[in-house]
């Protein structure tokens, strides 16, 4: 197994003031060339098998969340949540689990290719932890103006142990959660290994904060970017907080 980095030029000076979650940065096709790259990057370590996903029903998507979705404030900046969406929408999970949503912003981001406007292709089960009760409703609500199917569904659960009983497969598992007792993104690891046994060769799991949390997130980093466990893991330098995305 190869861990592998990749950098846009800019990723240490493209950034986004957090409570203006649909701010353009950047013209759009610098913004669909400096994702394209990500993207080839992937292919090329083998994450992914393709880097081609619809561009026009990414927007539908964007715009939807943009009119619909109630967001104090996030820390996905507009290349990430394409990035995030176009994964999913390559990899075509049948069930998605992402843990640590907030508002529900980072879930759609994944769960957007499969429901709601934009959607690509139709999926099994699509679910959100949010440790927070109150948190957890907000995303529920927000989902729901997407989704008005319940195959994306949002639940107020403590992720380790959700993973733990879960019985069905996990075909991507998106990671963003906070522990408590000064864990932090070090929850990673431990919500990775309760979902282990559920997550079959090729299964993608998406970190979050792969830059900015490295230090926190050391063990799970060392875990993904060990052949023994995953056959490929990069650490996508799109922005400042960064995405480690691996296969197993």
């Amino acid at each position: 197994m190869s861990a592998h980095e990749h950098k846009a030029a800019d990723w240490t000076s493209y950034k986004m003031k957090m409570d203006r979650p649909h701010e353009v940065l950047e013209p759009l096709d610098r913004e669909i060339a400096t994702v394209g790259g990500g993207l080839a990057a992937l292919r090329a370590a083998g994450v992914l098998a393709s880097t081609e996903y619809d561009l026009d029903r990414f927007l539908v998507f964007r715009k939807a969340v943009a009119e619909l979705f109630e967001i104090p404030w996030t820390a996905i900046t507009p290349r990430m949540q394409r990035l995030i969406w176009a994964v999913n929408a390559i990899r075509r999970p049948p069930v998605m689990i992402a843990a640590g949503v907030f508002c529900g912003n980072t879930f759609i981001s994944n769960a957007g290719s499969a429901v709601g406007p934009g959607a690509v292709y139709a999926a099994r089960a699509l679910v959100g932890l949010e440790i927070k009760p109150k948190e957890a409703e907000r995303a529920e609500r927000n989902v729901r103006k997407i989704d008005p199917t319940g195959v994306a569904r949002v639940l107020a659960e403590d992720a380790v142990e959700f993973c733990a009983r879960w019985k069905d497969s996990i075909d991507l598992l998106y990671l963003d959660a906070d522990g408590d007792k000064g864990r932090g993104k070090g929850i990673y690891l431990e919500i990775t290994e309760k979902s282990w046994d559920k997550m079959a060769p090729g299964s993608l799991l998406l970190a979050h904060n792969s830059i900015n949390a490295a230090d926190a997130m050391k063990d799970y980093l060392s875990f993904v970017r060990d052949g023994k466990n995953c056959r490929a893991s990069v650490n996508m330098y799109l922005d400042g907080e960064g995405l480690e995305v691996s296969i197993k």
